[in-house]
């Protein structure tokens, strides 16, 4: 599925369920398991699970097996000279890895395909700008939940983005454009964005699907990019 978001080099794999027979202590780190001693044990296997998957994608790329910890800002710690993001939720377990030569960050999130309940929570990760998008979205393709589509394309900026600057991006600091004849959207940033090869940034562009009732999105930057947009 995120294959189809994310262009080589970049390594991804992906589970839709934990494995039950599978004891997470048996194939996580000592330091990994410590992190989630005290979970209950669906958090413990689909800690589990996801970092499987990102050990299945570092291999692609002839990395050995380690411990992938959790460093500031949420974001993983990977091996040296590599860039990655994972994601979970309810169904779906995903990692996408690439080498720091040939990628310059990664952002990638999946969300169920349902509609955000609360209005709050809506107006709390959006603008006025971006919600007034929705009625002629949703006439379009009803199918998709694009305020659900919004909040996921906005985690995957975020991610995107801490790599390159070590900062914190509110929700509010990015206006996200949907596309639905392409499946593409663009975060213009409301802040000064991060340097890439002596040009800053000033938006990110991204790819998304609806599948297996998931809304999954994507942003890639490769390393000669200036523009960060969609692949």
């Amino acid at each position: 599925m995120i294959d189809k978001l994310l262009p080589p080099p970049i390594a991804t794999a992906a589970a839709f369920h934990d494995d039950h027979d599978d004891d997470p202590a048996s194939t996580m780190f000592p330091e990994e398991l410590e992190l989630v001693a005290r979970a209950v044990p669906k958090r413990q296997k689909e800690f589990h699970t996801v970092r499987r998957c990102a050990r299945r994608a570092l291999s692609e790329l002839g990395i050995a097996p380690a411990p992938i910890l959790p460093g500031p800002g949420r974001a993983p710690r990977w091996p040296d000279g590599i860039i990655g993001s994972m994601t979970h939720c309810t169904g779906f377990r995903a990692a996408a890895v690439a080498r720091a030569t040939d990628v310059m960050t990664i952002g990638l999130d999946a969300e169920p395909n349902e509609p955000i309940a609360d209005p709050a929570v809506v107006d709390a990760i959006s603008l006025p700008e971006e919600r007034a998008q929705f009625p002629r979205l949703t006439a379009l393709q009803p199918d998709v939940c694009w305020d659900r589509l919004l909040f996921s394309a906005k985690e995957s900026v975020y991610k995107a983005w801490y790599p390159l600057t070590g900062r914190w991006l509110d929700f509010e600091e990015a206006h996200l454009t949907l596309d639905p004849t392409n499946a593409t959207f663009t975060a213009r940033l409301l802040v000064p964005g991060p340097v890439v090869n002596g040009t800053r940034i000033t938006e990110f562009g991204g790819r998304w699907l609806i599948a297996s009732g998931l809304v999954v999105t994507a942003i890639s930057v490769m390393a000669q990019d200036t523009t960060a947009q969609p692949r």
